[in-house]
Formats: structure tokens, sequence, C-alpha cells
């Protein structure tokens, strides 16, 4: 459903930072953006308004058209479901199904400059990966993640339709993983920071962490720029894997040998914050941090530290975030590792009794 958004956008949960030090957008300059019920979108409709662009607002990409009195006026689509995770999640739905509706709703409105919001993970995490990754790497997303994937390919297909004609243009923001926060959720965010700090004898790659309120002016910042380019989206460098491990906590660790360790791994995942993504564990042991210089030079800064962005999304306890489900789960294997230990314990006991009595 279309609704005109005037008078500005009602305050949102924290504050949004300033969009860069260049002048608001131009007057009249109009934005229809899709996926506006997601976790984000109110963020976004503010960091819009505070830019002077005048702004329609709908919760999908599926059955709209232009707005009323937009008809042969430029104007801008930006696009929060694609890369919206956990509303697609929710929705049973694909990132392929998303960009398709972004496609079919470009060609009906004629739009001619969509901002796209996709995600950093597209590049992969490789042990080769540079420290700090640009623009212009080649995208590598790990095969099993299938959210990944396919958000590689349908930037491919954007990419298409931005050369199909003349006078179109694109901005793909390549954000890292953002963080919950008091009035957003983000499960890749959880799932991730259940697998830092887990592995024996081996630091953790460096690892960035994005506010949802500087991704909000990274969007308004790119829409004011009418912006034709692909941008990444992370704060200033990015935080030491020493680092990572400190602020996860001290954690007790059971040493294992490598293949019981998966094991163990496979199963702390699914029992504390499942479901966990396939492929998603590869993005825990390599780097894959970014560099944001292409955004900055348009006058973006993010008000938010990586430090200070992963503080706030990981103040909840994990058990805090566990379905009922999971926690009967882990109670239920917790029972059965404890029968298990108990009557090995007993055999234990049983067999020295054994043998002292034949001692004697």
């Amino acid at each position: 459903m279309l609704r005109p958004v005037t008078g500005g956008c009602r305050a949102v949960a924290g504050n949004v930072a300033a969009v860069g030090s260049a002048d608001a957008a131009e007057p009249g300059w109009r934005a229809l953006v899709t996926g506006a019920d997601s976790g984000i979108g109110q963020r976004v409709l503010s960091a819009l308004t505070a830019s002077g662009v005048d702004v329609a607002v709908s919760a999908s990409a599926g059955d709209i058209g232009v707005p009323e009195g937009w008809v042969g006026q430029p104007f801008t689509v930006v696009d929060l479901t694609v890369g919206d995770h956990d509303s697609l999640a929710a929705r049973r739905s694909s990132v392929t199904d998303a960009g398709r509706a972004l496609l079919d709703l470009l060609e009906r409105t004629g739009a001619e400059h969509l901002v796209l919001v996709s995600s950093a993970l597209v590049y992969g995490a490789h042990p080769g990966n540079p420290v700090p990754i640009t623009e212009e790497a080649t995208l590598r997303p790990e095969p099993s993640f299938v959210y990944a994937r396919q958000l590689a390919g349908v930037e491919e297909r954007v990419e298409r339709w931005r050369r199909a004609a003349e006078g179109r243009r694109v901005a793909v923001l390549r954000p890292v993983v953002t963080v919950a926060t008091a009035s957003t959720t983000s499960t890749l965010m959880t799932a991730l920071t259940a697998g830092f700090g887990q592995r024996l004898g081996r630091d953790d790659p460096p690892a960035q962490f994005l506010h949802p309120d500087d991704l909000a002016t990274a969007i308004a910042t790119v829409v004011r720029e009418r912006s034709d380019d692909v941008l990444n989206v992370a704060p200033d460098g990015w935080i030491p894997g020493h680092r990572i491990r400190a602020l996860t906590g001290n954690r007790w660790r059971l040493p294992l040998p490598g293949s019981a360790a998966e094991v163990v791994s496979a199963w702390r995942w699914r029992l504390q914050r499942g479901p966990i993504p396939p492929g998603l564990l590869s993005y825990t042991q390599a780097p894959w941090v970014i560099a944001n210089d292409r955004l900055r030079a348009l006058g973006w800064r993010a008000s938010v530290t990586n430090e200070q962005a992963y503080v706030e999304g990981t103040e909840e306890p994990w058990w805090g975030s566990v379905s009922p489900k999971r926690r009967q789960e882990f109670a239920l294997v917790g029972a059965v590792a404890g029968v298990v230990a108990t009557a090995a314990l007993g055999a234990l006991i049983g067999r020295w009794m054994w043998r002292r009595s034949r001692r004697r």
C-alpha cells in the first residue's frame, strides 16, 4: 500500500546523524521507498526528509505505481526489501523474488534512479582477501550461503537494467552487517557474534559493525547526490580479531580435536542461535572488512564506531535470544549429556572397584 509522507516523519528511537556537510537535496526531489515497514524503514524516512526529500512509502515493491502527481517527474526508488534478510525470512520469500519484484516496479514506474541496499557479504570471506576490500573487488560470496549468493545475482540484474536505457542511474550500497538495537533486530548479527571467539588456538579475523542510524544517513546521502556508483558502507577502520575475542567475554572452552570441535560448533550454532544460515560460519573465520572512501568522499561520516555498534548490538545475553523450541532442545541435549556422563562415571567407578577387589 502506497502512502505519501508529508510534514516530515514521526520520531524514531535513537539519534539520526547529520547527512554529511553538503546542502540538502534540491526542493521537490522525490523518493519512493519500498520496504518502509522494515526495521530500518523509519530511520531512512527520517534521514530523507531531513535532507529535504519528498517521500512516498510502500511495504513492498509488488503492487505499486507512481504516486499521484509524480508522473513525468524525476524520482528515486529506494529499495529496502532485497537486502532485508529478516523480513524475507519472516515472509518465507527469497532475495531473488524481491529482486524480480523490484525490477518489475522500475519498468512500470519508469524510474531512472535506483538506490539498492545490498550487503558486503557479497564479497565473501576468504583468507586471501585484501584488508580492506574496495568496491573494485570481484564478488565471491560463499556458495552455500544462499542469501549472499542471490544478492550478487540481483546486483548483476540491476546493472543490466541500468545499461539497457540511456540516463538510468544506480547506487548499490554494500553495508557490513547492521547491528540490532532497541527498535531493530538482526539475526545475521546474532549469528555472527555467536561464531566469533570460538576457534581454539587461532585469532578471529577483523570485523566491522554498522549502526542502523548510519546506514540510514548513507542512503540519504546517495539519494541527495543522485549517485551512480557502488559504495561500501562501514565505520572507519575495524575491530582486530583479538579485540573481538575480548569483547565476547571470557568463556570456558574445552580443548577438542579438530573433527570433534566442528561437530560441537555445529550443535552450538543450532541450539544457541538457530536457525543459522548455511555458509555463514566462514564469515567468522576469514576477513571481509571493507573500505568506505567512496562514501566518505560524498560527505558521509559514521556517527557510531565499530566497537560502539558491536557493544550495543550484543547487550542481551545469548540465552535471551533463543526461541522456546531451541531452549527445549538445549535442555534435552544437556540432559542426555548428563546421563551419558553419569553412566560413564559409574562405569569407571565400577571398574576401579572391581580392580581393587581383585588386588585384595
